[in-house]
């Protein structure tokens, strides 16, 4: 049919705010992520952890519990900030094992396929762009992380009592704060390689490869040079997180005689350099010189 024969219509349908605008990506996002069963499977999976630990606290307080599995008050482990730094290890390894699968996905195809000229030509920004992109992560490892933990927190906190509430208050901000700090710096990163590599296997394995390669380096460092200060240890991420979490939840200001507030610098590194990646990269049309 020509074109003069079409009858066009303007949008008469709600129009998102300027405000929101950016969630449109996200909401998009959400619906490819969970296209593979392997990807639901796995974050079902993020949720037991977090369902045996509120299985452990009632069962420590529960004397019927307690003699049904013939155990005594000292045979059951201590609800304490040892108790959630280890959970909370192994929820943010599931959290970045997340990322690494979903990440690549999310800017990589725009790139790969010329598709973000489109995006960019619509009201859409680039830092709102990101930001749509970005806050599918954010919510999806939040759901397997700190919202998990405050419900926890508040569950032995029903159970034990407010005075030991107020012994234990810096647990509740050391979730807060340490999963924060570590799925902001993943997602950042997951987002940076999958604008630098457009091929979305090769962006994941980036990631792995930054990980591994790097925490590699950092042993070798140690080992090779001696120092009196093993800085190689800022070069291991799952070491850097394990340092913070310390810090959070226990009071451990160091280890290998490295600071732990310079865990904080490395993971503020890691982001500032993952946003200037992001950056370069994400823009209306690409030169090519």
């Amino acid at each position: 049919m020509a074109v003069y024969k079409q009858t066009y219509k303007p949008y008469r349908g709600a129009i998102t705010v300027v405000r929101w605008r950016f969630a449109i990506l996200t909401r998009y996002a959400f619906k490819s992520a969970f296209e593979s069963r392997l990807l639901t499977s796995f974050y079902v999976l993020c949720f037991i952890p977090p369902v045996v630990a509120a299985g452990l606290m009632y069962v420590r307080y529960n004397a019927e519990a307690i003699a049904q599995l013939g155990l005594n008050g000292g045979d059951l482990i201590p609800i304490n900030g040892l108790f959630f730094n280890m959970l909370f290890r192994i929820q943010t390894a599931m959290a970045f094992m997340l990322v690494t699968f979903i990440g690549p996905g999310l800017v990589s195809p725009d790139l790969a396929n010329n598709a973000l000229s489109v995006y960019l030509s619509k009201p859409v920004s680039r830092r709102e762009y990101v930001i749509g992109k970005l806050g599918v992560l954010l919510i999806l490892t939040s759901l397997i992380t700190w919202i998990p933990g405050l419900i926890l927190f508040a569950l032995q906190t029903d159970l034990a009592g407010w005075q030991w509430f107020w012994d234990n208050s810096r647990i509740a901000v050391a979730i807060f704060t340490g999963a924060w700090l570590w799925i902001v710096t993943i997602s950042l990163l997951s987002l940076a390689a999958s604008a630098w590599f457009k091929w979305k296997p090769l962006a994941a394995a980036s990631m792995l490869g930054l990980f591994l390669v790097a925490a590699g380096f950092g042993a070798f460092a140690n080992e090779v040079l001696e120092p009196e200060r093993q800085w190689g240890l800022l070069l291991n991420m799952s070491t850097v997180i394990a340092m913070i979490f310390d810090w959070l939840f226990e009071g451990i200001r160091q280890r290998g005689n490295v600071p732990s507030w310079t865990a904080l610098a490395s993971l503020a590194t890691l982001c500032f350099a993952s946003v200037y990646l992001l950056h370069v990269k994400i823009r209306a049309c690409e030169v090519v010189r």
